[in-house]
């Protein structure tokens, strides 16, 4: 199911760190997935929904280079993903064994897949940056993935840096790392959200004007008043 284009560009001016406090507030506390980092600086806040793919520990009689070439297997995997997806990888946070490397990572960048998000790590560094596919992970590995990983399964639910995600789950990724919104709560997360991205802005011009926090952040009556008097005006 793809997202609405509204829901995309809603989301797109929410940033993970007000999606946390707005899941908190939903009673959801786990839902940063930790060791999502950006490979390259600078990368834009994203949204999609949630490929999964998971690997296990490696076993000597499945993770073998011939297992490339298998029907289950990263290749196939990446083939199955629709355009606009974000995959996300459970590796388990190994980090001596690079998950994708370059020529995937391109084949993904031609698929349209918007990301990749993994608590593993990625191989090929320089050359999985020529391909312009965001990626978030941990780091880089030269090894390939069948030195610590054996691949067995996508679209099933999966654990990435300690958060459970389900196929179709929405994931926003930005500096601070990815968060999961559950498919579920998705609407009203997004109103949520918006909300509260308006109101901190507000609070940030308040700031600015020399402010202080105290009845502020967060605003008391009277200030939750002046913020909606302002929200009126426009």
């Amino acid at each position: 199911m793809t997202l609405s284009p509204e829901t995309v560009e809603a989301l797109k001016g929410v940033s993970t760190a007000t999606l946390t406090t707005v899941l908190l507030k939903k009673g959801l506390r786990n839902v940063w997935m930790r060791g999502t980092k950006p490979l390259r600086e600078g990368q834009p806040r994203l949204v999609g929904r949630a490929f999964t793919l998971r690997f296990v520990p490696a076993r000597e009689d499945l993770a073998t280079p011939a297992s490339w070439s298998s029907p289950i297997s990263t290749r196939a995997a990446i083939e199955a993903m629709p355009e606009g997806c974000i995959a996300v990888v459970d590796a388990m946070g190994v980090t001596d064994a690079g998950i994708f490397g370059d020529i995937l990572c391109a084949r993904m960048a031609k698929r349209g897949v918007a990301a990749l998000i993994t608590d593993g790590v990625v191989r090929d560094v320089a050359g999985v940056l020529g391909t312009g596919l965001p990626v978030w992970c941990q780091g880089a590995a030269a090894p390939p993935s069948v030195a610590g990983l054996t691949f067995v399964a996508w679209q099933e639910p999966i654990g990435c840096g300690g958060v459970a995600v389900f196929p179709d789950d929405v994931v926003v990724v930005d500096q601070d790392g990815a968060v999961l919104i559950p498919a579920a709560l998705l609407d009203e997360v997004v109103a949520a959200s918006v909300e509260q991205e308006a109101q901190e802005n507000w609070i940030m011009g308040e700031v600015e004007k020399g402010a202080s926090l105290p009845g502020l952040y967060p605003p008391n009556a009277e200030n939750k008043a002046r913020y909606e008097a302002s929200r009126r005006k426009g």
